[in-house]
Order: C-alpha cells, then sequence, then structure tokens
C-alpha cells in the first residue's frame, strides 16, 4: 500500500492507493512515513489544484464498504462542485427516503474525503453537520467552493 502526505497550513492528509486506485484520504493529526507511488502523487497534485480553486481531477477510486455504503458514496460524488445536499436528498438518490440516519452513518465512513465529496452534505436547514476532518475543514471547503 503506498502512502504519501500533504502537510497544509491547519491540517494534513494521508492519501493511500494501491496500483490502480486511491483507497483513501483522510486527516490524520500528523505525517508518517511515506512510500508513495504515481497514484498517491496524482492525487496529490490534484488535491493541490482543488486548494488552488480548481475542480478535482478524476482519478480510479477504490472505498472500501458495504453496498449501502458504496452507492451512499457514488451519490456524494453526483453533487456538483459548489452545491450542497442535505441527508435526506442522498438518502432519496439512493432509493432510501426514511434512511437519512443509516445515509449519515455511511458518510461518515467515506474513506476517501474530497474526492467523494461528503463536504456537501449539510442539514436540512443549512447548518454545518458532522465531517470527520472536522467542522474547520468543512467550512473551509464550502467556503473555497462557493468562492
Amino acid at each position: 500500500m503506498a502512502i504519501e502526505y500533504m502537510t497544509l497550513p491547519t491540517y494534513t492528509l494521508e492519501i493511500t492507493a494501491d496500483e490502480q486506485a486511491v483507497t483513501g484520504v483522510r486527516r490524520v493529526d500528523e505525517a508518517g512515513p511515506a512510500h508513495p507511488n504515481a497514484l498517491t502523487r496524482r492525487a496529490a497534485d490534484a488535491i493541490s489544484a482543488y486548494l488552488a480553486g480548481g475542480a478535482l481531477a478524476g482519478l480510479p477510486l477504490q472505498p472500501a464498504g458495504t453496498a449501502f455504503e458504496q452507492a451512499v458514496w457514488q451519490a456524494l460524488r453526483q453533487i456538483p462542485y459548489g452545491q450542497t445536499r442535505c441527508y435526506a436528498d442522498i438518502a432519496a438518490a439512493v432509493g432510501k427516503p426514511t434512511a437519512t440516519r443509516a445515509v449519515g452513518r455511511a458518510i461518515g465512513k467515506n474513506p476517501i474525503l474530497l474526492f467523494i465529496p461528503c463536504h456537501r452534505v449539510i442539514g436540512r436547514d443549512g447548518s454545518l453537520t458532522g465531517f470527520s476532518a472536522g467542522l474547520d475543514l468543512k467550512r473551509f471547503l464550502l467556503e473555497l467552493e462557493h468562492q
């Protein structure tokens, strides 16, 4: 498994990949030993471009999860840059309109932040809700996309 770290002003991202796909992007407290490969480097370059105001380049992704989680994560990938959806919208998109709590749990397990844009999911009332990488990062990402 390849690992690369991006140390940014207020947080560090860990990017993992195998030879075929990116398998993880998550916020960590500090960087560890890096063992990058071509995909982790491409993912880091794509994240740098995104943080400079561009869209994320498409890369092969391979998140590990249940069939339901996969469906939720696929629905998240359909949220356009600069737009948001609420949990009920995602539940409806996966054909489970009453499963908002299950959708929230699946979103919380998203292993590939940014590329699977769970930061674009907010409360029905427009409030910022949980984000595994912290609400400060969620707020930053939403503000970045709304500029």
